[in-house]
């Protein structure tokens, strides 16, 4: 997710307008929701898909249990995974309050949004991105799963690449993202594929 009004972790909005009208169908086609775009993709709806099914099988249990390995999950591991879920959680809040209503769950940001650079958007361009990641990483490790690593691996890919695709709206949209690219990491610093200035 970024730092503009534009996804589940929009990189960066500002206030939107309400929804014109009231209710879910409101609020979907305030974000740009379309029956075309979940046909040709025009906001980045098929990111989105790929995203909540990856998030939905984080719920599965842990395969295969470490027992089954012949291992015993060591305790300080679990009670690590415990507590990256929490912070997730806390980073989650964090960049939701500073996004404010320009959040959408797509890549594409909202118009007329502004762009957020401080608060947890000043920490990384896509603050939401990264609390999905730390969860992923303390289910894991909490689990001591092996599919859910993959899970985590496949949601760090799959978020690398839909930040770009809503930096490339974000530049589009805001002559000043640039700048605020080039000094901020995009999702964890450092990681090559997550981290790109």
């Amino acid at each position: 997710m970024s730092n503009s009004p534009s996804d589940s972790d929009p990189a960066g909005a500002g206030t939107g307008a309400a929804p014109s009208g009231s209710g879910l169908a409101a609020l979907l086609s305030r974000w740009g929701f379309s029956i075309a775009g979940w046909r040709d993709n025009r906001h980045g709806e098929w990111w989105l898909a790929a995203q909540l099914l990856l998030l939905l099988a984080l719920l599965w249990p842990a395969w295969p249990r470490p027992l089954a390995l012949g291992l015993a999950w060591p305790p300080l591991l679990r009670f690590a995974g415990g507590a990256l879920v929490l912070l997730a959680l806390a980073l989650a809040v964090q960049a939701l309050r500073w996004l404010g209503p320009s959040l959408t769950p797509l890549p594409e940001p909202m118009p007329g949004a502004t762009l957020v650079t401080e608060g947890a958007y000043g920490r990384c361009r896509h603050p939401l991105y990264q609390a999905i990641l730390v969860g992923a990483l303390g289910l894991t490790l909490l689990l001591g799963s092996l599919l859910h690593l993959a899970l985590l691996l496949a949601l760090a890919a799959l978020l690398g690449g839909k930040a770009r695709r809503e930096e490339m709206a974000l530049c589009r949209d805001h002559p000043g993202y640039g700048a605020y690219r080039a000094r901020t990491p995009a999702i964890v610093p450092h990681l090559p594929w997550l981290d790109w200035r």
